[in-house]
């Protein structure tokens, strides 16, 4: 773990609000220079702090209307592979978050499509045939709100 002090969580805090900062503008935000500022970057990322940087895409705007959260519960884990079904589920494009989770389910998928048609047939053709499904439970998102920032 790394001793970060204000000016390090501030640096983040920009950064989580716009990871597409120059180490100039991010520098004149914190009171440092350029150099200084990329120093600490560096070190934040060489640290693992900084595990890389993310482009949120407006999935409406390209014509994924619907967002869907499936609870898959696996059936009987001896005959099918955590990896196996891991492996099946991330060779879905539609499919943009696997987590493994503990409780009722096994993991949690979020999903898009263009539209419930779209989501039916992804449903229908490649998430109930992966290899172990036994049940999946589907919760269809109405909005979203994030709020951006460190921890």
């Amino acid at each position: 773990m790394i001793d970060l002090d204000d000016i390090d969580r501030a640096l983040l805090r920009h950064l989580a609000e716009d990871a597409g900062l120059s180490a100039s503008a991010l520098g004149r935000r914190v009171g440092l220079s350029q150099p200084a500022t990329w120093r600490r970057v560096q070190r934040l990322q060489e640290a693992g702090v900084l595990a890389g940087a993310r482009l949120d895409l407006d999935l409406a705007a390209l014509g994924f209307g619907v967002t869907v959260f499936l609870g898959v519960k696996l059936g009987t884990k001896g005959r099918v592979s955590l990896a196996d079904f891991e492996r099946a589920v991330s060779a879905i494009p539609e499919v943009q978050t696997i987590e493994h989770v503990l409780g009722l389910y096994d993991y949690r998928l979020r999903v898009t499509a263009r539209d419930i048609a779209d989501f039916e047939r992804v449903l229908r053709r490649r998430i109930m045939t992966l290899p172990g499904v036994a049940n999946v439970d589907a919760n269809v998102l109405l909005s979203e709100d994030r709020l951006p920032g460190p921890i």
